[in-house]
């Protein structure tokens, strides 16, 4: 992938103060489910549902039919920023072809998946990554899958906590 196709910018996220932790942003809710548990619920149900699943927030991005900070695009995958950045430093990758989950790819998948990679290793060195990252799948409501198009998230510009979650 030559530095040229690459369309990012380097710098932190908006809305990320200092001092802040992994998950900060997320509530308990009565029931003891986190925002991002009740989300992932609530998309789980619907991925679920007999007949056409609606278009997700990502094929929408895909399309253009929904905005998004677009940092770098090929003929298979989109890298984008995160609306609500966990770390000073949050986009997501996705592959334009709509996989709903990382449990339901097949081995005919093993190309796309490695680009996916190569495309989050290369983006986090244009975002001034130097230091490390995380790179995150959630897969189903277990999981915290809250958009049902495979997509990781590429976190860093801070020091990362374990356990993640």
């Amino acid at each position: 992938m030559a530095a040229a196709a690459l369309r990012g910018a380097r710098g932190l996220a908006r809305g990320w103060g200092p001092g802040a932790r992994w998950g900060q942003r997320c509530h308990v809710a009565a029931g003891g489910q986190d925002g991002e548990g009740q989300k992932a619920q609530r998309a789980a149900e619907a991925s679920e549902e007999p007949g056409q699943r609606p278009p997700t927030i990502f094929s929408k991005i895909v399309d253009r039919t929904a905005r998004a900070d677009i940092l770098y695009e090929d003929d298979k995958c989109l890298a984008f920023r995160d609306v609500a950045p966990q770390a000073p430093v949050h986009f997501l990758v996705i592959p334009k072809r709509p996989i709903p989950r990382l449990s339901r790819t097949a081995a005919g998948d093993t190309e796309l998946l490695g680009h996916l990679l190569v495309v989050a290793s290369q983006m986090a060195k244009v975002e001034g990554l130097e230091d490390g990252y995380r790179v995150v799948i959630n897969d189903g409501k277990q999981g915290a899958q809250s958009v049902y198009h495979l997509h990781l998230h590429v976190l860093g510009g801070r020091q990362m906590g374990w356990p993640p979650g």
